[in-house]
C-alpha cells in the first residue's frame, strides 16, 4: 500500500502537470477531443464521419488537447515556410527593386537583408504559441482583441487570405501563358486552384507533407535560373546609388514591399503549429520558423532583384517584363538559352504558387469559422471549398481587366498586420509582461473572461489613421509619406500603423484592464 507521502508527491506532480510543468500552462479544459467531431446525428456530424474516412482533418478552430499534439517532426515547421517563399512570389518582390522603386543591386540587398529580419520575427514569436496552447492563430487574437474585437482582425485576415490567393494564381496562369500564348488565363487559374484545393482539404497533416518536399524542385530551378543568368553577363552590379530623397524615398517604400510580404505570415503562425507537442522547446520553433523564413526570401529575393538589374541595359528583359510581368522576366532568362527544357522550367516555377497558396487556403477557412458560432459549424473542409470558388471567382475575370487594381488593393489592406502586431505584442509584452503562464488558454472560448476588446478596436482604427498618413502607394501618398521621399514620397505607412496602434492600446487598455478587471 503506497505511503501518505508518496500519495501527496503523486498529487503534487498532477497538480504540477495541471498548472505549469516547466512548460507553461497546459490544462485541458476546453479543448475539444477528436473523436467528439463526429459524434451525433446532426448534419454536421454525418459530414465529419464522412470526411473521417478519407482522412481529412476533423478540427476547426476548436482547442487541440495536449495529448493529441502529437507531430513530432520538428524540421516540418521550418519547412513548410521554406516552401511556401520558395515560389515566385517573392522572387517577384526582389524583381521591384529596380523598375518600380529604381534602386540598384547594392542597396535593394541590404534592404532585403534587414527588413526581412524585422518581417519574420513576429512570425517566429506566435509560431511558439501553437504547441503550448494547442490554439490557432485567429483564437489566440481573443486574447489581445476580445471575443468579439477578433471578427474586425479575421475579416481582414479573410480579404488578405482570398485576395493574395487571387493576386497569386493569376501570377502562376501568366507563367503559363509566357511559354505559350494559346493557354488561356482561366486555365492556368483552375489548375493551380485545383491542385491548393486538394491538398488543403485534406489539412494539416497533408499540407506540411507537401510543403516539405514541394520546395526541392523548385530549389533547383532557381538555382538552374541563377547559373543562366550569371553565366549570361547582364548582372548590372555597378547600377549608381541614389542619394538624397529620391534614395530615401525608394528604399523606405521597397522596405514596405519586403516587410509586408514577410510578415504577411503572423496571421498564420500558430496555426501551423498546434499539433506540436506541449513540451516543444520553444526555442526550437523559433529557430526553425526563423530559418525557413530567413533563407527562403532572401534567396529568392535576392535573386530577383539581380535578374532585374538586366532591365537597366538589355531592353529585351525590359520589354519581356512589361508585357508579362515576372513570367516574361523568367522566361527571358531561361527560354532562349535553355530552348524546351527551359519551357519546363517556367512551367513548374508557375506550379511553386501551390506551395505558397497552401498557407492561405487552409488558414483563410479557420478565420472564417471565428466570425460567429454559425460559421463555427460549418466544417474546415467546407470552408476551403468555397473559399476556392470564391477566389478563383475574383482571378478569372482578374486576370484580364482588373490584375493590378487588384495587387494595388492588397498592399493597401496589408498596413493591418502592423496594426495587429502594434496591440498584440504591446498586450504581451506589457500588460502580460512577457510571460506565457500569465495566460489561460482555456479561457478562449467564454467572453467573459476574455479582454473586452474596447481598447484593441480603437487602436485598431487609430493604426488605420497612422497607414492612410504615412502610405506611399500607387492610388494614393498620406501627407506624412510626401515627405519622406522626393516625387512619389517614401512609405512608412507599417512603421506609423504600429506606432499609432501600440500608443492608442497602451493606454486604453490600462483603463479598460482597471475598469473591467480582465
Amino acid at each position: 500500500m503506497p505511503s501518505s507521502n508518496s500519495s501527496n508527491d503523486s498529487a503534487h506532480k498532477e497538480e504540477r502537470y495541471n498548472l505549469d510543468y516547466d512548460v507553461g500552462y497546459v490544462s485541458d479544459a476546453n479543448a475539444i477531443h477528436g473523436e467528439e467531431f463526429a459524434s451525433g446525428k446532426t448534419l454536421y456530424a454525418k459530414l465529419q464521419r464522412f470526411a473521417g474516412k478519407f482522412g481529412v482533418e476533423q478540427r476547426g478552430i476548436e482547442r487541440v488537447p495536449s495529448d493529441e499534439r502529437t507531430d513530432s517532426s520538428i524540421s516540418q515547421v521550418g519547412t513548410l515556410w521554406f516552401s511556401a517563399n520558395m515560389v515566385v512570389s517573392s522572387f517577384a518582390i526582389g524583381a521591384l527593386a529596380l523598375p518600380v522603386f529604381n534602386l540598384g543591386f547594392v542597396d535593394s540587398a541590404l534592404t532585403i537583408i534587414f527588413i526581412n529580419v524585422l518581417g519574420i520575427m513576429p512570425v517566429c514569436f506566435f509560431s511558439m504559441f501553437g504547441p503550448r496552447f494547442g490554439l490557432r492563430q485567429m483564437v489566440l487574437s481573443r486574447f489581445y482583441f476580445g471575443y468579439y474585437g477578433v471578427k474586425l482582425v479575421a475579416i481582414f485576415n479573410i480579404l488578405a487570405c482570398l485576395g493574395w490567393a487571387a493576386v497569386n494564381v493569376i501570377v502562376g496562369a501568366q507563367f503559363f501563358h509566357a511559354v505559350n500564348s494559346n493557354v488561356p488565363g482561366w486555365a492556368g487559374i483552375l489548375v493551380i486552384a485545383i491542385a491548393t484545393l486538394g491538398i488543403c482539404t485534406f489539412g494539416y497533416r497533408i499540407v506540411h507533407a507537401y510543403e516539405k518536399w514541394s520546395w526541392i524542385p523548385i530549389f533547383i530551378i532557381f538555382m538552374i535560373v541563377l547559373g543562366t543568368f550569371a553565366h549570361s553577363g547582364e548582372f548590372n552590379n555597378l547600377l549608381p546609388l541614389n542619394t538624397g530623397p529620391s534614395e530615401a524615398g525608394g528604399v523606405l517604400s521597397f522596405a514596405a514591399s519586403v516587410f509586408g510580404f514577410a510578415t504577411g505570415w503572423t496571421s498564420y503562425a500558430s496555426d501551423y503549429t498546434v499539433y506540436q507537442p506541449v513540451d516543444r522547446s520553444r526555442r526550437s520553433i523559433f529557430i526553425c520558423t526563423f530559418v525557413g523564413l530567413f533563407v527562403s526570401l532572401c534567396f529568392t529575393e535576392l535573386l530577383g532583384a539581380a535578374v532585374a538589374t538586366a532591365m537597366a541595359k538589355n531592353e529585351a528583359y525590359l520589354i519581356a517584363y512589361n508585357e508579362a510581368h515576372i513570367g516574361g522576366l523568367l522566361a527571358e532568362v531561361l527560354v532562349p538559352r535553355l530552348g524546351r527544357f527551359g519551357e519546363f522550367c517556367v512551367v513548374l516555377l508557375g506550379l511553386s504558387i501551390i506551395g505558397n497558396n497552401c498557407p492561405n487556403a487552409y488558414s483563410v477557412s479557420l478565420s472564417l469559422q471565428v466570425l460567429s458560432e454559425k460559421t463555427q459549424r460549418i466544417p474546415r473542409f467546407v470552408w476551403t471549398l468555397i473559399s476556392t470558388a470564391v477566389y478563383i471567382a475574383i482571378a478569372i475575370p482578374g486576370y484580364d481587366n482588373f490584375e493590378d487594381a487588384l495587387e494595388s488593393f492588397m498592399l493597401i489592406i496589408g498596413y493591418w498586420l502592423a496594426i495587429y502586431e502594434g496591440v498584440s505584442l504591446t498586450e504581451h509584452f506589457i500588460f502580460r509582461r512577457g510571460s506565457f503562464d500569465r495566460y489561460h488558454p482555456e479561457d478562449y472560448c467564454e467572453p467573459k473572461k476574455l479582454p473586452p476588446g474596447i481598447a484593441a478596436t480603437a487602436a485598431f482604427c487609430m493604426g488605420i489613421v497612422g497607414a492612410v498618413l504615412g502610405m506611399a502607394q500607387q492610388w494614393f501618398t498620406g501627407p506624412i509619406g510626401k515627405l519622406c521621399g522626393a516625387e512619389f514620397g517614401g512609405d512608412v505607412g507599417f512603421e506609423l500603423a504600429f506606432a499609432f496602434a501600440a500608443v492608442t492600446y497602451l493606454g486604453l487598455r490600462a483603463i479598460e484592464r482597471g475598469y473591467f478587471g480582465r
